[in-house]
């Protein structure tokens, strides 16, 4: 399937020092920045917790009933 001449010539790019170099420096770098993701945790707020009450319903007093059309403004002819 290949070539001779290309499986050395992969060996040979494979194999050099800058390929290796800049493999390392791929690996270090991804080490830094996973370990630095995994330390970090966000300060955790305690929240106090406020029992929120009900505001009562206001009584309307059963005395006063109104029509709509008092409510507007509105007289009947």
């Amino acid at each position: 399937m290949f070539s001779v001449e290309i499986i050395e010539m992969l060996k040979q790019v494979i194999t050099s020092w800058q390929v290796i170099a800049v493999t390392i420096g791929i690996i270090l770098y991804l080490n830094i920045v996973f370990y630095t993701a995994r330390s970090y945790h966000r300060p955790k707020v305690k929240k106090e917790k406020v029992k929120k009450q009900k505001p009562e319903p206001e009584a309307v007093p059963e005395e006063i009933e109104s029509d709509s059309n008092d409510e507007l403004g509105l007289e009947e002819a």
